[in-house]
């Protein structure tokens, strides 16, 4: 598996991109249940609301349109509400300036950050992200595990597509997860948050010669499906709470109508039942 843009060598006329926490790892809710929000409450010493803070967090980060944004997006939105229906949180202008401002969403973007203003709320964030890496790391492995049918999907598009893991996730986590359960012996490169948007990672990858109707951006998420969009190409959703399901389908239908220019019309059909699962 090639490391970054650098070494990478192009295999095949096609190209499967691949989303990890919540996608292909069955991480996601556990990740935002047990370490994303209660590192939040304890960063920001709001234990009095806990419970309401808690489940809103994990409504905008699982269960909506909004699944799958970057923790550091993720937390703007939350901590603005809090400031608006909790308590008010000190220099929360110089967290959306930093996450409006086009950087990076990532741990080392937010320390260059910090080093050129010093400002408070923008060290408490990166606090907050490494409490919740650490966290992270401290959940049982039972936790940690693909989603079924997923290993054996990537295998059957690593037949004929080079496969690219495209995640906004930390990425010595995807490392260390892919690894275990050996789906890296179907990747050709991993490509996590340290590397820019999803979308700035998909148009580095088109940029090896691949037509963008011969790649397809699989998902679980709105940002996942803006990405494709963003460079034309294709996305397959897997569906919250379908997961199983999704994948046996990918194997069975999608990665043959994708491999014989057949995709655009199924394509419409499973957009429109991923907005529908998200409650758009």
């Amino acid at each position: 598996m090639y490391k970054g843009y650098a070494d990478f060598v192009k295999r095949h006329e096609y190209l499967v991109c691949v989303d990890s926490d919540g996608c292909a790892m069955d991480t996601m809710d556990c990740k935002h249940i047990h370490c994303f929000g209660p590192c939040m409450v304890r960063e920001w010493g709001l234990e009095e609301w806990e419970k309401p803070i808690l489940e809103r967090w994990n409504e905008i980060n699982l269960y909506s349109m909004t699944r799958g944004i970057n923790r550091f997006k993720g937390l703007n939105i939350m901590l603005t509400e809090v400031n608006e229906k909790y308590t008010p949180i000190e220099h929360l202008e110089d967290l959306t300036a930093w996450v409006d401002s086009g950087a990076a969403p990532s741990n080392d973007a937010l320390q260059k950050a910090i080093d050129e203003t010093d400002s408070p709320i923008l060290k408490k964030a990166l606090s907050w992200s490494k409490a919740v890496n650490a966290a992270i790391n401290t959940l049982p492995e039972a936790l940690k595990k693909p989603f079924e049918g997923a290993k054996d999907a990537l295998k059957a598009a690593s037949a004929f597509a080079d496969i690219a893991i495209v995640s906004s996730a930390n990425r010595d986590a995807v490392v260390e997860e892919w690894t275990k359960f050996k789906l890296l012996d179907h990747v050709d490169i991993m490509l996590s948050q340290d590397m820019g948007s999803k979308a700035q990672c998909i148009g580095e990858m088109l940029k090896f010669g691949y037509d963008p109707k011969k790649v397809l951006m699989v998902g679980d998420a709105p940002g996942d499906q803006d990405a494709a969009a963003q460079n034309g190409v294709y996305y397959y959703p897997i569906l919250v709470r379908r997961e199983a399901e999704s994948w046996a389908e990918l194997r069975a239908v999608g990665l043959e109508k994708f491999k014989n220019g057949e995709y655009a019309g199924y394509e419409k059909e499973k957009i429109l039942e991923f907005l529908k699962n998200l409650g758009a």
